[in-house]
């Protein structure tokens, strides 16, 4: 219940920020956007690309749990992922507010879970998510970011997002690790002290999920 409050605050305070305290919109903004969307990067700090780039990987690093979390809650999962596409925590930490704890799993996984389950899909993302960090520290024009933070509300509402979805990806990890039975408090603290990277390497290096007894039953059966 402490949890859902928070969540539920959080959420209220990062819509609040973002609507009445956040920077005035650019006039720019849209095209902007468009242009991020459609890699014409002319012109365009590499920070702002790696930025927009990643928000795009969070919800591809959310979706790889919370389709697995999404089984046993009566919220469809797969409806938050998807809007997290457009708005980030926006769409996130409402999940997390009406969740419950679901540290088990049952019945099979279909070919679309297997796809979310496999370590190729984090090492992936991972990928990914180091090649923008790289390009957009290495390449970005830092004192550019600062001024457009402080002057953009598109700039500085997503850069407030990508913070967000860092700081609240151990609300689902805990479930994730029991339901592996993975119980280690010392990787739990490892993952969650090392935003996104090392929320990534999880995906890589986590066990699969148990079977299930549906599984066991036709694996014995088909021998």
């Amino acid at each position: 219940m402490t949890s859902r409050i928070i969540f539920v605050f959080l959420w209220l305070g990062l819509t609040s920020y973002a609507f009445f305290l956040a920077p005035p919109d650019d006039p720019n903004t849209l095209v902007l956007i468009s242009n991020l969307v459609n890699m014409r990067l002319d012109g365009i700090n590499p920070l702002v690309v790696a930025l927009f780039n990643l928000m795009g990987i969070f919800p591809l690093l959310y979706g790889c749990l919370m389709f697995t979390d999404g089984r046993g809650q009566k919220l469809p999962a797969w409806l938050f992922a998807i809007a997290s596409f457009a708005v980030g925590a926006f769409a996130i930490l409402p999940y997390l507010a009406w969740r419950s704890p679901n540290p088990h799993f049952s019945g099979n996984k279909g070919w679309g879970l297997v796809i979310w389950e496999s370590r190729l899909t984090g090492m992936v993302l991972l990928a990914g998510a180091i090649g923008l960090l790289y390009y957009g520290i290495t390449q970005g024009n830092w004192a550019d970011f600062v001024q457009q933070w402080q002057t953009s509300r598109f700039i500085h509402v997503m850069s407030l997002d990508f913070l967000t979805l860092c700081l609240v990806f151990p609300a689902l990890l805990g479930d994730d690790m029991a339901r592996r039975k993975l119980d280690n408090p010392q990787i739990f603290w490892t993952i969650a002290l090392c935003p996104l990277l090392g929320s990534l390497l999880y995906l890589c290096l986590r066990p699969p999920l148990p079977p299930s007894p549906v599984d066991s039953l036709v694996a014995i059966s088909s021998d």
